[in-house]
């Protein structure tokens, strides 16, 4: 049964675009389902950049769906565009694949040892496992098969009537180049070609112009398979169509009537397809909405084949932490299966349910996505108190659930923090995982590790694959003789204040009371006085002790949080480490 959501219950930016959607659907094709689209080229690993194409028309759609209207998700697998470079870092390639440069990216062999029958269908197979995994559900559209089996026949054959139309339309935004503009025409562009990698833009020219004028459609050759081809004639009666191929010098003369072995250029297929597929709503990247761009040429080439271009946000770049603007071309780029890894797919979908499509934001691979699990953790309960705020109750929503149902998430979601602390100190020992996390509340422990999972493995995966050999923690073997036989009698108060107090606090609320509250004591104030009870100084004293139990402890000033280290290490263990 379809989940029922009212766009004015809530405020936020999905619900808006809903309300626009199936207006303008109503208005364009009463009574056939809303159609979105999305587009991917799987030319390189499909980035987590390039998941904003998909998640934006995603959150419209089940939007649509939780209120009752049918929808079609399209997502065009843009697998017969050519094959522009060899992607860098990609396991199994190597410069060998330079020779397939000019092909479909279903005519390149896959990366040594995948297996997968081609490149293209290497790249797509793992982002629909990962969609799969987010709840995203989608009609796709291999546009090999579409250009091979001829289903476009009609399309290009219009397109070729009509190529001096098209042409018209085009040669307008390009005397638009003035020189002084060149350079930054120039980058306008180069963003354009950049984001194309993986995003469902063909990175092309726009279309073949020589002797016998422009033509929109290219041929791949029938020789080498390459689209390093030039029409020099064309007949609109016989549809007779010559071309030759400057990469190996072959020619022929094909009816283009009967030949499926080519397709449209870039900026001409997609708004050919916007009319075929009756799209209503599809978002666009920032490199394809510039003056003179894909997004805005296609607006004018639409009305040629009979359609309108479809309404959508301009999108803005997804970054991740400590790194740059993500292209699929300079190697390393984080894809939606290496955020899966670490992260919840309810948190995965929220970091792009809760951002308006125009704004920026990143992902987090580093320390800060502990500060976003406690963020979403916080949001968790806000919603279950009924304290939090309509739009972040509907980004939570969004995040959780799809109109299909609720995705599967960890019954105990303990914090991520203290999972990723857990498993770094056991190192991969489930039993010591186990009775750890079992400690931290005594009166209701865990039964199993499973009742923390999929949390957990997430933490113990960003443990192992995210953070460097040099911050992981090792547990002192042997007590730290030298350092204990130095301290001053106030840092051996310190100690003992904390060895009498574990007994009695063995819990992580218990822990954090004791630990914090030693520097208090020993000041003279209540172990319990809240910060504005207390003199600066105290903060000092804390920072003091603390960096003394982590060198007693892990040989070094700072660690994981002190009270999930306690635990880690055992109540014998630290005594044992604490001198006693």
């Amino acid at each position: 049964m379809p989940i029922v959501a009212q766009s004015t219950e809530t405020t936020d930016w999905v619900s808006r675009f809903a309300d626009d959607v199936i207006e303008e659907s109503e208005r364009r094709a009463p009574g056939k389902p809303v159609v979105v689209a999305s587009g991917l080229s799987p030319s390189g690993p499909i980035h987590l950049g390039n998941l904003r194409e998909v998640m934006t028309p995603h959150l419209v759609a089940d939007e649509i769906r939780r209120r009752g209207h049918q929808v079609r998700h399209l997502i065009s697998w843009d697998d017969y565009d050519r094959y522009r470079k060899v992607p860098a870092g990609v396991p199994g390639v190597d410069e060998s694949w330079a020779e397939h440069i000019g092909k479909p990216l279903t005519s390149v062999p896959a990366p040594k040892g995948s297996p997968h029958p081609n490149w293209a269908e290497h790249f797509r197979a793992a982002m629909v496992e990962s969609l799969a995994e987010m709840g995203v559900e989608f009609d796709g559209i291999s546009q090999t098969e579409q250009y091979t089996t001829g289903v476009y026949r009609e399309q290009i054959l219009h397109a070729m009537k009509h190529r001096r139309d098209i042409d018209a339309i085009l040669e307008q935004y390009r005397t638009k180049k003035a020189p002084a503009k060149k350079q930054q025409q120039k980058q306008v562009d180069e963003a354009e070609l950049e984001a194309a990698e993986g995003s469902g833009a063909a990175a092309e020219d726009d279309g073949s112009s020589g002797s016998a004028g422009y033509f929109p459609y290219k041929p791949y050759c029938g020789n080498c398979e390459k689209d390093l081809t030039t029409v020099t004639a064309y007949d609109d009666d016989s549809t007779e169509l010559t071309y030759a191929c400057t990469a190996c010098g072959f020619s022929e003369t094909v009816r283009l009537g009967e030949f499926n072995r080519g397709k449209l250029v870039w900026k001409v297929d997609w708004p050919m397809r916007w009319a075929y597929e009756g799209v209503i709503f599809e978002p666009s990247g920032v490199d394809h909405s510039s003056p003179g761009s894909s997004f805005q040429v296609g607006g004018r080439i639409v009305g040629i084949f009979g359609g309108k271009q479809p309404i959508g946000p301009m999108y803005a770049f997804v970054g991740i932490s400590g790194m740059a603007k993500m292209s699929s071309s300079k190697g390393g780029v984080p894809t939606p299966a290496d955020a899966l890894k670490i992260m919840e797919p309810q948190l995965l979908r929220w970091l792009y349910a809760r951002r308006r499509p125009n704004q920026s934001f990143k992902i987090a691979f580093d320390q800060e996505i502990q500060r976003l699990y406690d963020e979403w953790d916080r949001l968790d309960g806000k919603v279950a108190d009924g304290s939090a705020l309509p739009a972040d109750v509907a980004a939570h929503s969004r995040a959780v659930r799809t109109a299909s149902g609720e995705l599967p998430g960890t019954p105990t979601p303990l914090p991520y923090r203290t999972l990723a602390s857990v498993a770094d100190i056991t190192a991969g020992h489930a039993d010591q995982a186990l009775r750890i996390l079992s400690d931290l509340d005594p009166a209701n422990p865990l039964g199993s590790l499973d009742e923390a999972r999929p949390r957990y493995d997430k933490a113990e995966a960003w443990i192992n694959t995210q953070v460097p050999a040099d911050q992981r923690t090792i547990v002192r073997a042997e007590p730290d003789a030298e350092l204990l036989k130095s301290l001053d009698e106030r840092g051996q108060q310190s100690l003992r204040l904390l060895l009498d107090g574990l007994a009695g606090n063995w819990s992580l609320d218990g822990l954090t009371h004791l630990v914090y509250g030693v520097p208090k004591v020993q000041a003279g104030f209540p172990s319990d006085a809240t910060p504005k009870e207390l003199p600066a100084e105290i903060k000092t004293a804390q920072r003091s002790f603390f960096a003394l139990l982590y060198q007693l402890l892990v040989g070094r000033d700072t660690g994981p949080r002190l009270p999930t280290l306690l635990l880690a290490v055992g109540q014998e263990r630290v005594r044992g480490l604490l001198g006693e």
